[in-house]
Order: structure tokens, then C-alpha cells, then sequence
């Protein structure tokens, strides 16, 4: 009985908020394409922007009325190929307005990319729209680098609290209480069951600090930071890099030998079979790295979306139901976080079992 109450609830709800949709839909046909309604969406298609890209400085929130921005600037360390180590504070840039000069070299963020120009800020494009300007190595601490390092130094004086309080007695204190079941879940059903009881020991460490990275990162990206690490390709890649690094130096003899000349399977199969193995090494990490990208970045994108849809509405109905989705997707999200982080702990635990994992001559057949 409940059950259907909730139905017919939910139900009544959708029909509210679909008669809203059209009403609104009904309005902006009549005022389509007026400067106002054309603003408001590229605003917010260049918050959405701005948000899961990662950028020079850190901006807490901008005045779009006075064109003020408040945050903090960043280190950018650049190696010129002609003129060598550049270092300079990103407030030179003024949020990608300005041309910014030091040494004499003048440079430019184009697409939140660092380029060498003139003093106009001139890029020249190609027939492609790519930039032909030279582009120096970044090695910047660019918001996201600047958020990895606080959830190292986080990870550090959580657990290193954790390591003095084991010192003082068996019962670990204050916030090690709430860590310690989610660290012995790691090792009892993540690493012990893929890895083996017998070896499961040296990739603990990497395993621990892996869950807790990416779990950690994904809570900061849900907060109003503006904070997008995990959605950022070449941080999943690093990521996943690093579990295939491992994987393949903790490979065994039989591990090699499943992949080049499986054991058991006639000789014109092994040929067959031996570079569809390999893809299969390559696959592996490029599918970590995806997965971890796209879940957040879409997680991102929708919600923002949904936030964005509650200025289109302008009334109270519309307003009020994309806030009430807004919050739900956001307890979502929350989930998520803490999934990918499982995901990836999980998959590269069974990847490692996989290369250490010893082979009798019965598996053989």
C-alpha cells in the first residue's frame, strides 16, 4: 500500500513539473533568442566550463556584475626552450585577460593553455584552429596539482595520527575510529580475496593509498571548490599507469606464459590468441582510466546542468522541483565518490592477483 502512495505521488510530481517544462518551453518560444535568455545560458555553459576545467589560479567565486574574481593566484613554472626556466605568478594573467610578461617573454592562456606570443597576445591558428605558437612545458601548480598535494598532506596527518595512536595502545583515537573499519575492509575484501592471503602484504600500501586519493579527491570535487581532479583524463591516466606499472613487474613466469603461450591450447590457437592476449594488457589500465574520467566528469557535468536549470526557471514550481533533483543527484554523487574509489582499489587488486597468481600443472588443461 505505501508503495503505491509513493507511486502515485512520484507520478503526480512528473505531471507537475512536465506542465511546468511546457508552460516554460511556451514562454521562451515567444521570447526565443531576446539578449537576456541568450546571456543567462552562456553564462551558464561557461560556469559548467569552468568548472570541471582545471586552471592557473584558484577562484573561490566571481562577480559577473563588476568582472571581480576572488581567490588566489598560483605558481607558473614554464621551460622555454629558448630563454629556460620562467616563473611567475599566475595573477599576471588576470584570469586569461592579459598578456603576461617576464624576462622579456610575453605569454598567453589560450583555452586555459600557456603559449608564447608577443606583447599583443597575438595566436596564430591553422586551417585546423589548432595554435602554431609555441607552447613551453607547464610544469605550474595549477588548481588541481594544488589539491592533490592537500589530499596527500591530508592522507599524511590522518594516518601518521593513526600510526602514534596504535603506538599508545591497541585501540586506535579520535578520527582513526571512522578509518580503521573502511581500512581493514580494504584488506579483508578487496586485497586478500584477489591478491592471495599469502601475498597481499607489499601491495597493501598502494592499495590503501589509492582508495583514499581518489575517494578523498572525489569529495572535494562535490564541494562549492570548483574542484575537478578525478575528472581530469590525465590524472586517471597517471593513475592507471601506475597500477599497470606494478602489474607487469609483480608478473610471475606463468603470468607471462598465460599471455604468449598459453599452456593447454594447440599451437595454431596460441598464435591466434597471443596478440589478443597483449591487447588485453593494454586494455586493462585504459579501462580503469575511463571509467574513473567519465563517471565523474559526467557526475559533474549533470549536476551542474541541474543547478544551471534552476536560474532558466523563473518561477517557483520549476525553480523548486530542480532544486529538490539537484540535491538528490548530489547524495548520488556522494555514493559515486566512494564507488569509483572501490571500482578502481578492486580492479587493481585483481589485475595484481592475476600476475602473482601461481598456476599448478592441473590448470594447465
Amino acid at each position: 500500500m505505501q508503495s503505491n502512495y509513493l507511486v502515485k505521488l512520484l507520478t503526480v510530481v512528473l505531471l507537475v513539473f512536465a506542465v511546468n517544462v511546457r508552460a516554460q518551453n511556451e514562454v521562451n518560444e515567444e521570447h526565443e533568442g531576446t539578449p537576456e535568455e541568450v546571456s543567462l545560458k552562456e553564462k551558464i555553459k561557461e560556469s559548467i566550463h569552468h568548472h570541471i576545467l582545471d586552471s592557473h589560479d584558484f577562484t573561490f567565486f566571481s562577480d559577473s556584475k563588476t568582472g571581480k574574481h576572488y581567490g588566489f593566484p598560483l605558481p607558473v613554472i614554464l621551460w622555454d626552450n629558448e630563454d629556460g626556466l620562467q616563473m611567475f605568478s599566475s595573477s599576471k594573467f588576470h584570469h586569461g585577460e592579459e598578456v603576461a610578461e617576464n624576462n622579456g617573454n610575453y605569454y598567453t592562456l589560450f583555452h586555459n593553455k600557456i603559449y608564447k606570443t608577443d606583447a599583443e597576445g597575438t595566436i596564430n591558428l591553422d586551417e585546423h584552429h589548432h595554435p602554431k605558437n609555441e607552447k613551453p612545458l607547464d610544469f605550474s601548480i595549477t588548481k588541481s596539482v594544488l589539491m592533490m598535494l592537500i589530499t596527500g598532506l591530508l592522507m599524511f596527518w590522518v594516518f601518521a595520527g593513526m600510526a602514534k595512536s596504535f603506538k599508545k595502545g591497541p585501540i586506535v583515537t579520535g578520527a582513526g575510529r571512522f578509518f580503521e573499519p573502511i581500512i581493514l575492509y580494504v584488506r579483508d575484501e578487496i586485497a586478500i580475496p584477489n591478491i592471495g592471503e599469502t601475498k597481499y602484504k607489499k601491495y597493501m600500501p598502494y592499495l590503501l593509498t589509492i582508495f583514499f586519493f581518489i575517494w578523498f579527491l572525489n569529495l572535494f570535487g562535490l564541494t562549492p571548490l570548483g574542484v575537478n581532479v578525478t575528472g581530469n583524463i590525465a590524472v586517471t591516466f597517471g593513475l592507471a599507469i601506475i597500477t599497470f606499472i606494478i602489474t607487469q613487474f609483480s608478473g610471475n613466469a606463468n603470468y607471462w606464459k598465460h599471455i604468449f603461450w598459453m599452456p593447454g591450447v594447440p599451437v595454431p590457437m596460441k598464435i591466434i590468441l597471443a596478440p589478443i592476449e597483449l591487447l588485453g594488457v593494454i586494455i586493462k589500465p585504459f579501462a580503469l582510466m575511463i571509467r574513473l574520467y567519465a563517471n565523474i566528469m559526467a557526475g559533474h557535468i549533470v549536476l551542474m546542468s541541474l543547478i544551471g536549470l534552476i536560474f532558466v526557471f523563473q518561477n517557483w514550481i520549476g525553480s523548486s522541483l530542480t532544486f529538490v533533483l539537484s540535491f538528490a543527484i548530489s547524495m548520488i554523487e556522494l555514493l559515486v565518490a566512494l564507488l569509483q574509489a572501490y571500482i578502481f582499489t578492486m580492479l587493481s587488486a585483481l589485475y595484481f592477483g592475476f600476475a602473482v597468481e601461481d598456476h599448478g600443472p592441473e590448470d594447465d588443461h
